[in-house]
This record gives structure tokens, C-alpha cells and sequence, in this order.
């Protein structure tokens, strides 16, 4: 990327630790990559990261599991278990900004890694403990994983249709809000460090997030004294407002006001009554009868195609779309045309895409400035670089195992 672009990121000459591994911590360190921060992954020497063996395989190394959380950024490997791998860690922590961990709660202590230990000697450190629960609970040396935590925190109970059992999301979605929740707290110490010049320890928890997961959900359930009931794909309170089976195939429609339903009587259906009758006059109306309008709105859309649909209803101004494969929506024109695949040749594997980071500002998306890294791509480059490190000093760390 050249220099005068690099320069207009946000998080440009901010330095990123990332000893985390997994999902939380790394997808946390990837969204302050993609914002323009130069983030430093260690992996171990030999293993790497434990999503190096999770997924498609990528060339020798890489996997579709590990690829989807690591782009733009640098990979070293360090044994943070030899006494000289600590050492190089925190020289590296010392020239950083954040370091992010996800170690068992008290394992960076044990290895001089912890928030104290590195802010002694980097009192500008902001520095980010993920754990599995809140470390001032019972449960903090608990091990946090994202499917037991959507089980606890009552996740998995809003997932499904009426009378199905609890039912996890498909991508691992507690892992996920965290890392953004915790790229988000990193950002605000880094904004309070401009005016008080210290650092500051954000703590953030897996059963925490799950909990805010639940959220308008949550809310019904303390109101109600009792879990809310499932509506699969349909809305909880908002009819008809769902995914609906056409002739062909399935789509969404939503019609989300007395108006849109007034259209959707009369110009998408062709049912002008149901625009008259007093059960379906208000949502909340049309919600207390709903068993009986749903049965009519479904055999009302099988007699169209998907593609007549969605034109009626777009003509009707009322929000709709396909429901599309997961393969399907990557290759659409509509992913195409937001820019939101980025197509790379990696050295071993050939031709290879990585998904473009979400953000876009003033008018243009964020670069993937570098493709996910090989295991230990830039442990020469680093160390170096920062360090201050020459090709003797490296080639011993690396004959000791350490590197």
C-alpha cells in the first residue's frame, strides 16, 4: 500500500501485540488492522495458531478458519515458554500500543505477560484480557468457549422455530461480538490515553457479550418473567414479516407498516379484501390473528414466482429480498459491486480471496493491505525492524528452537 494512502488510515502508527488465538482476540486485533494498525501476531514456533488446523486447508499452513480472522497483519513465532521468547516478548511489548491476550485467567501473569508486568515498563499500554467469564466472579478461571457460553446466556433458547430445542447461530457469534466489543473498548483507552498519557487494562468476558447478544429478547424475557417464544424466521411482533416460499424459491418480505400492508394487499397479492378487514387493519391486529393470516399470505405467494414477487413488491415499495446461498451471496453482483472480496495469489495455494474489511470512510473502503500470513512470515522482518536483531542473533533463536 503506498505511504500517502497508509498515512489517512485511523489507527495509522498504532502497534498491536496479539498473543491471542482463536476467534475473540484475533477477530479484536483484525479490526484494528483493518483500521490501519500495524498489529504483530505470535504464534507458537511449532503449531502456530490453533485455527492453522481448523477448516479448508490453505497451501501448507493456512486454513479457511484462520484466514477468515487474520488479515492484515504480521506473523512472528516465539516459544513463550523458554525464557528467551519472553524476553522478546516484552521488548516487543514495550514498543507497542495494545496488546491483546486471551491466555487462562493468571497465565500471562505466570509468564511476566500480564497488565501490571507490561505496563511497568510500557505505562502507555493499553492492554486487553479476554477471558470466559468476568474475572471478578466464582467462575473466572473458567475456560470460555462460544457454544457453551450461548447455551448459558440463553442465546441458543431464541434460536428456531416454535417447539424446536435450543439452537446455537451458525458462525460462532459470541466469539464474534466480542472481539468487536473489545475492539471497540480498546479504541475508547486509546482516546483517553491522548489526555491522561496512560494506558489502561480492558477486561472483557465471552458470557458477558452472550448476555448483550440477548437484547431486545433479553428485555421481553425480564418483563415477561419468562422466556420468549420462538418465531423461527418470522418477526416477534411485526406481521406478515418473514421468509415466505414462492413458487421457486424462498424470499423475504417485510411489511413493517398499515400502509405497506394496504400494498401488499391490493398491488402484490392481489387480495384487496384483507385491505378491508378489521382483523388485519393494525399490526397489533394482525399480530393477534396471525395463525390465521399467515396460512392465507402463504398460499396466496406460492402462486407466484420469486422473480414476479420481488418485482411487485419493490414496484410497492416494500422491503424484500432473495434468499440466496451462501456461495451464491459471495458471487452476487451485489457483493461484487461494495467491494467486499479481495483477491490475492498466495505463494503456495495460487488464487485465493479473503473477505474485505466492513468499514468504508470518506467514500472508499478499507484495503486489505496484507493477505493473512503464513506462520511465521515476518519473524525475520520484526525482529529486525524493531528489535533491532541481525541475521546471527535471529539464526540462533531460531537453531535454540525459539523462533
Amino acid at each position: 500500500m503506498k505511504q500517502e494512502n497508509m498515512a489517512s488510515l485511523p489507527l495509522a502508527g498504532v502497534r498491536v501485540l496479539d498473543l491471542s488465538r482463536v476467534l475473540a482476540g484475533p477477530m479484536c486485533a483484525m479490526a484494528l488492522a483493518d483500521l490501519g494498525a500495524d498489529v504483530i501476531k505470535v504464534e507458537h514456533p511449532a503449531r502456530g495458531d490453533d485455527t492453522r488446523d481448523w477448516g479448508v486447508r490453505i497451501g501448507t499452513r493456512n486454513t479457511s478458519y484462520f484466514n477468515s480472522a487474520n488479515r492484515n497483519k504480521r506473523s512472528v513465532t516465539l516459544d513463550l515458554q523458554s525464557e528467551a521468547g519472553l524476553a522478546l516478548a516484552r521488548q516487543l511489548a514495550a514498543q507497542c500500543d495494545v496488546v491483546i491476550q486471551n491466555f487462562k485467567v493468571g497465565g500471562a501473569e505466570k509468564l511476566g505477560l500480564g497488565y501490571e508486568q507490561l505496563s511497568e515498563i510500557n505505562p502507555r499500554l493499553v492492554y486487553c484480557s479476554i477471558s470466559g467469564y468476568a474475572r471478578f466472579t466464582p467462575e473466572a478461571e473458567r475456560p470460555g468457549y462460544d457454544l457453551v457460553v450461548q447455551g448459558e446466556s440463553g442465546v441458543m433458547a431464541t434460536n428456531g422455530e416454535a417447539g424446536q430445542g435450543p439452537l446455537k447461530f451458525g458462525v460462532a457469534a459470541v466469539d464474534m461480538f466480542t472481539g468487536m466489543y473489545s475492539a471497540q473498548a480498546i479504541l475508547a483507552a486509546l482516546f483517553a490515553r491522548q489526555s491522561t498519557g496512560r494506558g489502561r487494562h480492558v477486561q472483557m468476558a465471552l458470557y458477558d457479550c452472550g448476555v448483550m447478544i440477548t437484547s431486545y429478547y433479553g428485555m421481553e424475557a425480564l418483563l415477561k418473567a419468562g422466556d420468549p417464544p420462538k418465531f423461527g424466521n418470522a418477526h416477534p411482533s411485526i406481521v406478515p414479516y418473514g421468509v415466505f416460499e414462492a413458487a421457486d424459491g424462498p424470499l423475504v418480505i417485510t411489511v413493517g407498516n398499515n400502509g405497506q400492508f394496504q400494498r401488499f394487499c391490493r398491488e402484490v397479492i392481489d387480495c384487496p379484501e384483507w385491505a378491508d378487514d378489521e382483523r388485519f387493519a393494525t399490526n397489533t391486529a394482525r399480530s393477534a390473528h396471525r395463525d390465521v393470516l399467515l396460512v392465507e399470505v402463504r398460499e396466496r405467494l406460492q402462486r407466484f414466482t420469486r422473480a414476479e414477487l420481488l418485482q411487485r413488491l419493490t414496484a410497492a415499495q416494500i422491503p424484500c429480498g432473495e434468499v440466496l446461498g451462501m456461495l451464491d451471496a459471495l458471487q452476487s453482483e451485489r457483493t461484487t459491486q461494495a467491494g467486499l472480496l479481495h483477491r490475492f495469489e498466495d505463494s503456495e495455494a495460487g488464487a485465493q480471496a479473503v473477505l474485505a474489511p466492513p468499514y468504508a470512510l470518506d467514500g472508499q473502503r478499507l484495503p486489505v493491505r496484507m493477505p493473512p500470513p503464513h506462520m511465521g512470515e515476518h519473524t525475520h522482518e520484526v525482529f529486525k525492524e524493531l528489535l533491532k536483531l541481525d541475521d546471527s542473533a535471529i539464526a540462533d533463536l531460531q537453531s535454540r528452537g525459539v523462533i
